[in-house]
C-alpha cells in the first residue's frame, strides 16, 4: 500500500525497555470493586487478561453488539486491543498507557474501546493481525492495537508504544476522523480487500499422485535453514516449532536421511540444556530471545508443552537418549503441579513476569544460591548451571543453563559419578523448595480446548513411548472432561471453560485437534468411544466449517456471528494449522472407517495446497502439510492386534517409532472393520495391511516389525 497514512507510524513502532508490574487481579476482585477507582464494561468477563484490565480507567468494552453498536451510534472509530494474559509488552502498555487518565480520557473521549484475549478469539486476532501485516509496514506483535471504522473494518494497526507514541497515534486519528474522513475509508477499503487475497488457494482440477521424491526439496530447503551448531532456525531468536522437527524425525524413519536426524537431536539436545528449559522445576518458554536458547521469554504456555512432551518421546523412541526422557518427565511434573485444574482440564499459561520484573522467580543471583547450598554442592551447581558473580542476564542475575556434562565436571572436581548425581538432585531439591517461595508469575486460568487436546496427545504420545501407566490416567482424566465439559452429543464443541461454564463456540482447532488427539487415544487404549467421538466432532466440523469452493476449512463456523472477513488458517506455525491437522484427521479416518469420503476430502485438501508447500522456499511454514503428503506417499500400515494379549503387543511395538503405522485392535473384534471375522481363540493375532491387503497374521512384534519397516 502507498497510502501515506502508513508511511507516518513506522517511527512509532518502537521496542520498550523497561518493565511492567503484575496486574492479575485477585479472585474476589468483583467482590472488592470499593478498592478500585475504575471499573469498565470487562468485569463481568471470565478471561484473566481481560480481567486484567476491568479496573483501568479505560472504557474498555468485551468484543460483542454492545460495543459495534455504541460505535455505529456515535459514530466513533474503533480501538481494537488484543493480547493475552502472560504477554509481558501487554503488561507494558497497560502499566504505561492504559492506567494512565489522561491517556484513557483521550481513548473515551474519542474512540470505543474493545479488549479482546487472543487466546479465546483468535478469529478476531486472525483478522486484525492479518490487517498489521497489510497496514503497518512493522513489526506485528502482541498487544496489537488495531483501528477500525464503526463497522468494525480494520484500516491501520500495529503492536506496542511508548505512552507519547501512543498519544500521537491517537491524535492523529482523531484529527484524520475530524477533518479527512475520506484517508480513513479508502485505507479500510484497501485492507479489505487486501484480506480476502491473503487466504485464496489456486484451484487445482488435477488430481496429484503423491510421491516420497517430491518432498526431496523441500526438505533439502528445510535443513538449509537449520543451524547446526545451536540447533532451531538461523537468526537471532529461536522458537520451538515442534511440528519442524515431527517432520524431519519421521523423514529420517522413512529415507534414512541422516541430516534429518541431526537436526532433531541438535535442537532437542539444545533446548534440553538451554534457558529455555526450566531446569529446577522442567517445562519450556515460548522462545528464546538469543541464538542460543539461553535468555527465554519466561511465559510459559500449555500448547508449546505439549506438543514438545510428544516431539521429544518420539525422539526418544528414535534415539533413546535418556535426557529426551527427562525432559518429558519433567514437563509433565511441571504440567500437573501447576496448571492442572480440579475438573481435569489444564489452564493456558504461566505469567513472563513476577514481583514486577521478567523471569524473576526464576534467575538467581551466585550470593543467592551460596546462602542455601553447603560448599560442595555449591561448588558443583555452580559450574555444571555456568553461575557466575556478573550473571549472564540482567541485574547480576543468572538463567541456568548446562554446557558441560555433569560426569567432566565430577571428574574435575574429584567426585564418583554417582556421588554427583546424587549430590546433583539434592542441591536442586533445595534450590526448587527455595523458589517455591518466592512470589509466583501469574497463572491465566482458563482453559481452552486445543491447547488441552495437544497436552493430552503429549501424555499419550509419552505413554506409547515409555508405558508408564499415569500417563495413560492423565490422558484419560483429561480426555473425559474435553468429553463432558466442552462436547455435545452432536460433536459441537465450545472453545473455553472457566468457573464451571463455558462461553464461546469453538474453532476449527479445537474441533481438528481435539479429533487428532482421540484417535490417537484410541490407539493407546483401543477403547472404541474415542474414535466415534473422533468422527462426531469430524462430520461437525465438515458441516458447519467445509468451504466446497476450496476443498479447504474456514476457521470459524457458520452458527457464529460473521466477522469482517471469514478466513482460513493455512500455515503451520508454533502450531500447525487447524487445516493441516484436519487433513491429517480425515486421511486417519478413512482409513479406521473404511471411507473413502473422508480420505478423498484430504486429498482434495493436499490438491490445492500442494502449490504452497512442494519445493517450497519457506518449508518452515508447511511442515504439517509435508507430513500429510508424506503419509500419502508413504500408504500407512494398518496394524491390528486382535486377542486376548492385544494392549501387551501394542505396547511393544508402540515403544518403536513408526510413524506410518495406525494400530487398531482389542480382545475382542469390536466394531472396527480392520477386526472383522480376524479373532482366533487362544491367540493374538497381529495382522499387517496396507489399503485392507494384508500379510499373514504373526504372533509376536519381533516377526510384525519387518514387515513395516522401509529399510
Amino acid at each position: 500500500m502507498k497510502n501515506t497514512l502508513f508511511l507516518l507510524f513506522a517511527f512509532f513502532l518502537l521496542t520498550a525497555e523497561r518493565c511492567a508490574s503484575q496486574h492479575t487481579p485477585p479472585k474476589n476482585h468483583e467482590t472488592n470493586m470499593e478498592h478500585y477507582k475504575h471499573t469498565n464494561h470487562l468485569i463481568h468477563e471470565s478471561s484473566p487478561y481481560l480481567l486484567q484490565h476491568a479496573h483501568n480507567p479505560v472504557n474498555w468494552y468485551p468484543w460483542g453488539p454492545e460495543a459495534l453498536a455504541k460505535a455505529k451510534k456515535e459514530d466513533k472509530l474503533l480501538i481494537i486491543s488484543i493480547g493475552y494474559a502472560a504477554c509481558h509488552w501487554c503488561h507494558v502498555m497497560e502499566h504505561e498507557s492504559f492506567e494512565d487518565s489522561t491517556v484513557a480520557k483521550m481513548m473515551n473521549d474519542n474512540f470505543v474501546c474493545i479488549k479482546v484475549d487472543r487466546e479465546e478469539r483468535p478469529d478476531i486476532d486472525d483478522v486484525y493481525m492479518s490487517a498489521c501485516h497489510l497496514s503497518g509496514r512493522g513489526s506485528c506483535g502482541w498487544p496489537l492495537n488495531a483501528f477500525a471504522t464503526p463497522d468494525a473494518r480494520p484500516f491501520w494497526a500495529g503492536t506496542y508504544f511508548p505512552k507519547d507514541n501512543w498519544m500521537e497515534v491517537l491524535t492523529f486519528f482523531r484529527d484524520m476522523k475530524n477533518n479527512e474522513p475520506n484517508k480513513i475509508e479508502e485505507s479500510a477499503k484497501q485492507i479489505s480487500q487486501g484480506m480476502q487475497q491473503v487466504d485464496q488457494v489456486p484451484i487445482s482440477n488435477e488430481m496429484i499422485t503423491a510421491k516420497p521424491a517430491d518432498l526431496t526439496t523441500a526438505t533439502r530447503n528445510l535443513l538449509q535453514i537449520i543451524d547446526f551448531k545451536k540447533g532451531g532456525k538461523n537468526g537471532r531468536m529461536k522458537f520451538p516449532m515442534p511440528v519442524n522437527y515431527e517432520y524431519l524425525l519421521s523423514q529420517y524413519a522413512l529415507t534414512g536421511n541422516k541430516k534429518a536426524l541431526e537436526a532433531v537431536d541438535v535442537t532437542l539436545d539444545n533446548m534440553a540444556r538451554g534457558g529455555i528449559f526450566d531446569q529446577l522445576g522442567g517445562g519450556f518458554s515460548r522462545y528464546s530471545t538469543d541464538p542460543d536458547w539461553l535468555a527465554p521469554h519466561f511465559e510459559k504456555m500449555l500448547y508449546d508443552n505439549g506438543q514438545l512432551v510428544s516431539l521429544y518421546a518420539n525422539a526418544w523412541k528414535v534415539t533413546q537418549n535418556p535426557q529426551y526422557k527427562n525432559v518429558v518427565d519433567k514437563t509433565l511434573a511441571f504440567v500437573e503441579r501447576e496448571l492442572l485444574d480440579k475438573s481435569g482440564g489444564f489452564y493456558s499459561s504461566l505469567d513472563a513476569d513476577s514481583d514486577g520484573e521478567e523471569g524473576k522467580f526464576y534467575v538467581w543471583t551466585l550470593a543467592e544460591v551460596k546462602e542455601i547450598l553447603d560448599d560442595k554442592s555449591f561448588k558443583l551447581i555452580k559450574e555444571y548451571y555456568n553461575l557466575t558473580e556478573k550473571g549472564n542476564w540482567e541485574h547480576g542475575n543468572n538463567i541456568l543453563h548446562i554446557n558441560k556434562s555433569l560426569a567432566q565436571i565430577a571428574k574435575k572436581q574429584g567426585l564418583d559419578l554417582a556421588q554427583a548425581k546424587k549430590m546433583l538432585q539434592q542441591a536442586k531439591n533445595q534450590l526448587f523448595t527455595a523458589r517455591s517461595s518466592r512470589i509466583r508469575p501469574g497463572l491465566d486460568d482458563k482453559i481452552l480446548t486445543s491447547w488441552n487436546a495437544l497436552i493430552l496427545k503429549g501424555y499419550v504420545d509419552a505413554y506409547l513411548a515409555f508405558n508408564e501407566p499415569h500417563h495413560l490416567e492423565m490422558a484419560l482424566k483429561n480426555a473425559h472432561f474435553l468429553a463432558k465439559k466442552m462436547m455435545d452429543k452432536d460433536g459441537k464443541l465450545m472453545r473455553n471453560f472457566k468457573n464451571g461454564k463455558a462461553s464461546i463456540n469453538a474453532f476449527l482447532d479445537d474441533y481438528a485437534l481435539t479429533a487428532w488427539a482421540f484417535m490417537r487415544l484410541y490407539e493407546a487404549t483401543f477403547d472404541e468411544q474415542w474414535m466415534e467421538k473422533a468422527k462426531r466432532l469430524t462430520d461437525f466440523a465438515y458441516q458447519h466449517h467445509y468451504d466446497p469452493s476450496t476443498g479447504l476449512f474456514f476457521y470459524t463456523s457458520d452458527i457464529d456471528p460473521p466477522l469482517v472477513t471469514r478466513k482460513k488458517e493455512l500455515s503451520d506455525n508454533v502450531i500447525p494449522a487447524s487445516n493441516s491437522v484436519m487433513g491429517w484427521v480425515l486421511w486417519k479416518l478413512g482409513h479406521y472407517y473404511d471411507t473413502e469420503n473422508y480420505t478423498k476430502l484430504s486429498a482434495k485438501m493436499i490438491q490445492n495446497m500442494s502449490g504452497a508447500f512442494i519445493n517450497s522456499d519457506q518449508p518452515f511454514f508447511y511442515a504439517n502439510w509435508l507430513s500429510l503428503y508424506s503419509e500419502m506417499a508413504n500408504p500407512p500400515y494398518e496394524v491390528a492386534i486382535i486377542g486376548k494379549d492385544a494392549h501387551l503387543l501394542r505396547d511393544e511395538m508402540a515403544h518403536h517409532y513408526l510413524p506410518n503405522v495406525i494400530y487398531v485392535g482389542g480382545q475382542q473384534e469390536g466394531n472396527m472393520s480392520l477386526l472383522q471375522d480376524r479373532l482366533v481363540d487362544g491367540e493374538t493375532r497381529i495382522y499387517v495391511c496396507q489399503n485392507r491387503v494384508c500379510k499373514f497374521p504373526v504372533n509376536t512384534v519381533k516377526d510384525a516389525l519387518p514387515l513395516v519397516s522401509k529399510k
